[in-house]
């Protein structure tokens, strides 16, 4: 697509400064093949504030920096690819090893915590949940705790909801969808919600990992999948330092298959399983 072809004059300028606004924002690095990219999610916001350019649009996110278009802006440009039990061998070695870890090392109450950073809209939280219903025995399912955040405000509203299209859960077997999930009637035909036990061990919130956080509680257990791809080396550092000081000793981070700590930490000891490497805290 040209730019004469476009609703909106769009400009390499005008791309160069969103981007640049996104990065402060969030820590991604935008590369120059998201210039089509940026126009097709941007383009909604211009023509939804009546706008006739990128250009106007970039003066509306420069004269209010922390205002409530650069939320906006954030949200549009944020990628939300997530599916039920993706990478299933994360979720497999959550209930064969570490569920059974802690309660060698926990034998009366003591809370499961994990934290689904970058939660999207939800699937990887509730899928979460739903292994550790099936790996604790009953009179434990009390002490799950799960804290899913993400940056972009309108999938966690989506994500807190916990109801989804059919066609969304295609992929989970029957006996799951039959236990876990209830099916949508009437005018909700065709949509699927977790029962109340599933979302009830989960909390919703949203944070930014490029500001300053630290959580209540040490985690057991950290799921950043497929977030730390889009920040560049330094953002990278700070937050697997940020993970690391957050996590229990011997507690565990856990990566989508295509990013590494390689090179970035060495207090992270590497665990090789099948279906890739997971990393753990030294105790």
């Amino acid at each position: 697509m040209t730019d004469k072809q476009r609703e909106f004059p769009y400009t390499r300028s005008d791309f160069n400064f969103l981007r640049k606004v996104a990065n402060e924002r969030t820590g991604i690095v935008v590369s120059d093949d998201k210039y089509d990219m940026f126009y097709a999610r941007l383009s909604r916001r211009v023509r939804f504030l009546g706008l006739s350019s990128f250009k106007a649009y970039c003066e509306v996110v420069r004269r209010d920096p922390g205002g409530d278009e650069l939320k906006e802006l954030v949200n549009a440009i944020t990628t939300n690819l997530t599916a039920f039990f993706r990478e299933n061998h994360h979720f497999e070695y959550l209930k064969q090893h570490i569920v059974k870890e802690h309660l060698t090392r926990h034998p009366t109450s003591h809370p499961l915590r994990i934290w689904s950073s970058g939660c999207s809209t939800g699937e990887e939280p509730y899928s979460l949940s739903i292994s550790l219903h099936e790996a604790l025995p009953g009179h434990r399912l009390g002490d799950i705790d799960i804290l899913a955040t993400d940056i972009d405000s309108n999938v966690l509203a989506k994500a807190a909801s916990g109801v989804y299209a059919a066609e969304r859960v295609s992929g989970i077997d029957k006996m799951r969808m039959k236990r876990w999930f209830l099916r949508g009637k009437g005018s909700n035909g065709g949509m699927v919600k977790l029962k109340p036990e599933i979302r009830r061990p989960i909390r919703f919130g949203q944070l930014n990992l490029m500001e300053d956080w630290r959580m209540e509680q040490p985690l057991d257990v950290i799921f950043c999948r497929n977030v730390i791809i889009y920040f560049d080396d330094a953002m990278k550092k700070k937050v697997i330092g940020a993970f690391y000081d957050n996590l229990l000793p011997g507690g565990y981070l856990v990566l989508g298959h295509s990013e590494s700590i390689h090179k970035l930490s060495r207090a992270f000891r590497p665990v090789i399983k099948p279906g890739g490497i997971m990393y753990r805290k030294e105790e």
